[in-house]
């Protein structure tokens, strides 16, 4: 596979804040993983240190850093969560 594409990534709580945004858009080459794009987001000014605890949906569903990312994928990260 060549190219690269666009995919938008949702964020919430902490990662919102920091990015100063509700939705940014990222791009990664195709045949990208979610390892790849947590290096891709953790590049983004100030949310390298929060991704470590934080997983990532893609199409609503949570995936292990191997899973491919395609074009089109609905991808959301979500911060962790503490509750008491």
């Amino acid at each position: 596979m060549t190219g690269r594409f666009r995919v938008d990534v949702r964020l919430f709580g902490q990662h919102r804040e920091l990015a100063g945004a509700s939705v940014i858009s990222v791009e990664l080459a195709a045949g990208g993983t979610v390892a790849d794009l947590r290096k891709t987001l953790a590049a983004r000014p100030g949310l390298g240190a929060v991704l470590d605890g934080s997983a990532v949906a893609l199409n609503r569903t949570y995936q292990p850093d191997e899973s491919p990312v395609l074009e089109g994928d609905e991808v959301a990260v979500i911060p962790p969560v503490a509750g008491g």
